[in-house]
């Protein structure tokens, strides 16, 4: 049987994490669909390994930056799920007031600096973040999230490159779930090792399974601990699949059926449950009670969410920077 390095109190946070991941993901799909909720939503589901493993391999005074695709970033850093719900509504007991939306959640409370809809635009700002806690002499880090789509963009070089120099403490960490939109990594990249681009910038880089919660959690580890002792940045590379399509409008067409049933037979879930029931970590009782808990708060965050009020409209211009 397979070691597994997990305790009970833990493994019942991070299924309970990846589990509000993907219950908040298929609700927001439902809630599309029947027009309740306005807006791009790029949906998670199916990744929820590597912000869960990531963020459980971090301090809670760390810092995380986020993208589009950001929802699971927020869930497993701490944020409210009826908070982060009403945000989508744009309620104004959302995590920003109702102003941001599914593509703008920040959270300085948890440690997550924001999501953007650029693509590549959240990569600069953690490696301003990183040298902010540079120079205040701080041992926290930041992780900096991107897709495969991010890594041709030329911010992330100049960024990878400033971070080097710098020795900053900032761990980048690319999602890459085969496509940027409707792109395969294949077609605009000529390899599949995206973390090969590490080797550029004298800056280590390592390849892991992002289908295996604790996998991502040891390797975030490892790579936050040397950012933390001032060896700089570094780059990990979480091979991963997203469920959904790239927004409520993809109907996937440039994706066979084979390949997404392959794919969802490598599920972080199941995978995890498969590894802590065996072990006698946790019973099939108590993860199927986890599951239901998580079933109930989803529900209950959308109620929450349906009867919170309005942001007032004599209040759009506060909260801005200029």
């Amino acid at each position: 049987m397979e070691e597994v390095n997990v305790k009970k109190e833990e493994a019942a946070k991070l299924l309970r994490q990846m589990y509000q991941i993907r219950f908040f993901e298929d609700k927001i799909m439902e809630l599309l669909g029947q027009n309740m909720i306005d807006g791009g939503s790029h949906l998670y589901a199916g990744e929820e390994a590597v912000a869960v493993g990531s963020c459980a391999g971090i301090r809670p005074d760390d810092w995380i930056a986020s993208t589009h695709r950001g929802h699971g970033h927020a869930i497993a850093k701490g944020g409210q799920i009826s908070e982060l719900m009403a945000e989508i509504f744009g309620k104004v007991t959302g995590c920003c007031k109702g102003k941001g939306g599914s593509l703008h959640l920040c959270d300085p409370n948890t440690g997550n600096l924001g999501a953007t809809g650029i693509v590549g635009a959240n990569i600069p700002i953690a490696v301003g973040a990183a040298l902010a806690l540079k120079k205040d002499k701080k041992d926290s880090v930041v992780l900096c999230y991107f897709g495969d789509g991010a890594i041709n963009q030329g911010v992330f070089h100049e960024s990878m490159n400033m971070a080097a120099v710098w020795k900053l403490p900032v761990v980048f960490i690319c999602e890459n779930n085969l496509y940027g939109m409707s792109g395969a990594v294949s077609r605009v990249t000529t390899t599949n090792d995206l973390y090969t681009r590490s080797s550029a910038y004298g800056v280590p880089g390592e390849a892991v399974d992002g289908m295996d919660v604790l996998a991502v959690k040891e390797i975030v580890m490892k790579y936050a601990e040397r950012a933390r002792k001032g060896e700089g940045p570094s780059l990990i590379e979480c091979k991963t699949y997203r469920y959904y399509g790239h927004s409520r409008s993809d109907p996937r067409a440039y994706r066979t059926k084979d390949e997404e049933k392959e794919w969802q037979g490598k599920d972080p879930i199941p995978k995890f449950r498969a590894k802590v029931i065996p072990a006698g970590i946790m019973s099939e009782a108590e993860c199927d009670d986890v599951r239901a808990e998580v079933k109930q708060e989803i529900e209950d965050a959308v109620r929450f969410a349906i009867n919170s009020p309005w942001p007032k409209p004599e209040e759009v211009m506060e909260d801005l920077f200029a």
